[in-house]
C-alpha cells in the first residue's frame, strides 16, 4: 500500500505500524524518508503533481492508500488560504483520480476533529445547542466560554460524535472537510470504500519544532527546548483530546484492515481520540514538569477561528474496528517531554500530518 507523506510526523509512524503489522508499504512524500527506512519503497513527488502520483502508484503496486500528505495547523494568516486548498484540496483530487485510473478502490484518510468547529454544548433549558464563532470583542475581554444562543445562559461543554454536523471556522478546517466530501464522490463514481480517521491533538516524537503550521503540544515542546516558558493561551481551560502518535497509527492500521468490508461506494468517518479529555492548561503543566521547567505562561493572548472545547467520543472507532489507544495521557506526556522533534520543511507543503 502507498503512505503519502509517509516520511512526516504521522505518516512515519504510519509505516512503521503497518510494517509491525506485516504490510509492505511504499512512500510518497516531498521530504526525504527516515535514513533508518532503506527497507521501505521511496518516491519522491509531490501528491499535486499527477504525473509523478500515477508514477508511484504504478511503481509501488499498491492495492489501497493511506493519505496522510496534508498542510496542517491554524497556519499564520488568511495569506495561507491557497496554500492549504493546492496541498490538501487540489492534493486529494489528484491523488483520487490516479486511483480510478489505477483501479485502487481502499482509501484510508488523515481526517480531522477541526470539521466539527465547537464541540458539544447542552444548555440547561434548550438542550444541545450550537454556539455561533465567538466574537473578537468577547474575547478581547477574557469571555472564553461560549454561551447559549438562545438564552446566553453558560453552556456545559459534552463530547462530540460523528453525527454532529460539520461547522468548520477556519480555512484548514474548511479544507479537511472538503477532502471527506471528495473522498465520498470518489467512492460513490468507483465504487471504492473510504474512511477518514478525524484525528483529535496527536502529539508524539518527530513533530516539528518551531513552526506556525504544528499543533500545540508542539509549540509548547519548542519553547521548553528553548529554555522558555510554554505559552497558553486564554486561560488555560480549553479543553481537548490529546492523543499520541502511535495510537493514531494503529488506528490506519485498523481501517486499512477493515476496508475490504466496507460497503462498495461509501465513506465511513471515526472519531481517532483517547476519550481522555484534558485542558490545554492541563498539558503545559504536565509537558513542562516532566520536561524539567519552566513553569507555562497563561498569556491571555487569543486567535479568531480558534474554538474553545473540542473532545471525541471514540466509541464507534472501538466498537466497529476493534481498536483502542494504549499511550495514557500521563506516560505519553512523559515520553514526549525528552522524544526528538523534527526540522520544519522550509516552506508549508504537503508532509504528512
Amino acid at each position: 500500500m502507498l503512505v503519502t507523506g509517509g516520511a512526516g510526523f504521522i505518516g512515519s509512524h504510519v509505516v512503521e505500524a503497518l510494517l509491525a503489522a506485516g504490510h509492505e508499504p511504499a512512500v510518497l512524500d516531498l521530504r526525504p524518508p527516515a535514513p533508518d527506512r532503506p527497507d521501505v519503497p521511496f518516491h519522491r513527488a509531490d501528491v499535486r503533481d499527477p504525473d509523478a502520483v500515477r508514477a508511484a502508484l504504478s511503481a509501488s503496486g499498491a492495492d489501497a492508500v493511506c493519505h496522510q500528505a496534508a498542510m496542517v495547523g491554524l497556519g499564520k494568516d488568511f495569506a495561507d488560504a491557497p496554500g492549504y486548498v493546492g496541498a490538501n484540496d487540489l492534493g486529494t483530487a489528484v491523488l483520487l483520480a490516479a486511483m480510478a485510473d489505477h483501479g485502487i478502490r481502499h482509501l484510508a484518510l488523515a481526517g480531522s476533529m477541526v470539521v466539527y468547529g465547537e464541540g458539544r454544548y447542552d444548555c440547561p433549558d434548550h438542550g444541545t445547542v450550537r454556539p455561533g464563532p465567538r466574537a473578537g470583542p468577547d474575547l478581547a475581554a477574557g469571555r472564553w466560554e461560549p454561551a447559549c444562543p438562545h438564552c446566553a445562559q453558560p453552556l456545559v461543554p459534552g463530547m462530540v460524535t460523528e453525527d454532529a454536523p460539520a461547522d468548520p471556522r477556519n480555512v484548514y478546517a474548511t479544507t479537511k472537510l472538503a477532502q471527506e466530501h471528495l473522498a465520498a464522490s470518489w467512492a460513490r463514481a468507483t465504487g471504492g470504500q473510504a474512511i477518514s480517521l478525524r484525528y483529535h491533538n496527536v502529539y508524539g516524537d518527530r513533530m516539528p519544532r518551531d513552526t506556525p503550521y504544528a499543533g500545540v503540544a508542539a509549540f509548547f515542546r519548542s519553547a521548553l527546548e528553548r529554555g522558555e516558558p510554554p505559552r497558553v493561551f486564554e486561560d488555560g481551560g480549553q479543553r481537548r483530546d490529546f492523543i499520541h502518535v502511535w495510537d493514531v497509527a494503529t488506528a490506519n492500521v485498523a481501517a486499512l484492515t477493515a476496508l475490504p468490508d466496507r460497503p462498495e461506494g461509501t465513506l465511513r468517518v471515526y472519531n481517532t481520540g483517547s476519550g481522555e479529555p484534558h485542558t490545554v492548561g492541563e498539558m503545559a503543566r504536565t509537558l513542562a514538569a516532566a520536561f524539567g521547567g519552566p513553569v507555562p505562561e497563561v498569556t491571555g493572548e487569543y486567535r479568531l477561528g480558534d474554538v474553545r472545547h473540542i473532545t471525541a467520543a471514540s466509541a464507534r472507532l472501538r466498537a466497529e474496528l476493534g481498536w483502542k489507544p494504549t499511550v495514557p495521557f500521563s506516560r505519553g506526556m512523559r515520553s514526549f517531554a525528552h522524544a526528538p522533534l523534527a526540522d520544519p520543511p522550509g516552506l508549508p507543503a504537503p508532509t504528512g500530518g
